[in-house]
């Protein structure tokens, strides 16, 4: 079993910043895929962020590049999400998830992820 934590969710206007934190604990193996998601209420949970955490491939979707960056701390077992530019549009609730492989076609698909955190909300206002 891998738990997730994440922290660092809030408010901020249009245009600031953000850092998510997500803790893994348990049976976590040094070749892992580290997803955040983000879901609406009524829409699909949709894949905002990726890490590979052997190597450190990165994916993203266009939505996001360029304003989001998924990075590492391998000591602390810990992935983090900086958010930049955040528009109104970013609001939802991210939520960090884990799974055993990943690669750019797969790492979208939310059914594939074993382990999720419980999320924490973003929220940007305009």
């Amino acid at each position: 079993q891998v738990q997730l934590m994440e922290s660092g969710g809030g408010s901020v206007q249009a245009g600031g910043s953000l850092r998510l934190s997500c803790a893994a604990s348990g049976n976590t193996y040094s070749d892992m895929c580290i997803s955040w998601f983000r879901q609406v209420p009524g829409k699909e949970r949709e894949g905002v962020a990726a890490i590979r955490t052997r190597g450190g491939a990165t994916y993203y979707p266009r939505s996001v590049k360029d304003r989001f960056t998924i990075s590492q701390h391998n000591a602390e077992n810990t992935v983090y999400l900086q958010m930049n530019s955040l528009k109104p549009e970013d609001t939802a609730m991210y939520y960090c998830a884990a799974q055993y492989f990943c690669n750019s076609a797969s790492w979208q698909r939310a059914e594939k992820y074993n382990y999720w955190g419980q999320g924490t909300q973003v929220t940007v206002s305009s």
